[in-house]
């Protein structure tokens, strides 16, 4: 019997090595993200190289009822995920006076709005299947203010604020729930937030495989946090001594432009 995992924004990125870390662990696929054709050319390679079953679901979760319909596809091709990972998410980068008021929602809807609705819909079933596990993929920048990307931040501290609390309250329910933490990733989500040009993206960004099976490892051991590399999880330990003005400063100089 095929052990499902759903992986939303699986198209590129970490998304796309989750997806490949969990196929060489036998998982089926369900592979969700707005490029059909990215997607059918990753189905193939994963079918080809570890024999698992792929499901291509090309569904826009940033717009409405994009979660619904994702959900809908899985009932109708009667699969129960055993994981769901929420990967999918985007940045806008820039002070937010200046930022496009549409780009943001659309960030929110997707980041916070189409997370938290898969999950809903999604949990029940998990719940009866038993031994489910949910990886929602949040970030370093989830631990502070982030002036220069101040939405994007909120966004992920909302990712990691929900998934510690789901984590306490399914524990007894068969359903583990990990927050995935990356810093600064060579994907191309960077790109698209304009983020090459904050001053803490101009050193070394992590590997986006490395990420994914950090991820996938602890996942799999039921941790509630991972943060992926060593500099990160000192970086996160410091901002629990400092004072909470000062880390915001920092992050302020890390996000300014070069």
């Amino acid at each position: 019997m095929d052990r499902w995992a759903v992986v939303t924004g699986a198209s590129g990125g970490i998304g796309l090595e989750l997806a490949r870390e969990l196929a060489r662990r036998g998982y089926a696929l369900v592979l969700s993200a707005r490029s059909a054709d990215a997607l059918e050319a990753l189905a193939d390679e994963l079918r080809a190289a570890h024999d698992v079953r792929c499901l291509v679901c090309a569904v826009d979760l940033s717009a409405a009822g994009g979660a619904d319909a994702l959900a809908q596809r899985l009932a109708e091709s009667g699969v129960r995920p055993e994981i769901l990972v929420n990967n999918a998410g985007i940045g806008v980068y820039g002070p937010f006076a200046e930022a496009d008021a549409d780009r943001v929602q659309a960030m929110l809807e997707l980041n916070v709005v189409a997370l938290t609705r898969l999950t809903r819909l999604l949990l029940p079933a998990m719940i009866d299947l038993g031994g489910a596990r949910i990886l929602n993929v949040a970030s370093t920048a989830a631990f502070q203010p982030g002036p220069g990307m101040a939405a994007y931040f909120a966004s992920k501290a909302y990712v990691l604020s929900l998934s510690e609390a789901l984590a306490v309250e399914l524990r007894r329910r068969g359903v583990t729930v990990t927050a995935l933490c990356p810093g600064p990733t060579a994907t191309g989500f960077v790109a698209r937030a304009a983020g090459e040009r904050a001053a803490m993206l101009r050193g070394g960004l992590a590997d986006a495989g490395a990420v994914a099976r950090a991820g996938v490892a602890g996942l799999l051991r039921g941790r509630r946090v991972v943060v992926a590399g060593w500099r990160n999880r000192m970086m996160v330990r410091a901002q629990r001594f400092a004072p909470r003005r000062l880390v915001t400063w920092v992050a302020a100089w890390m996000m300014r432009e070069v």
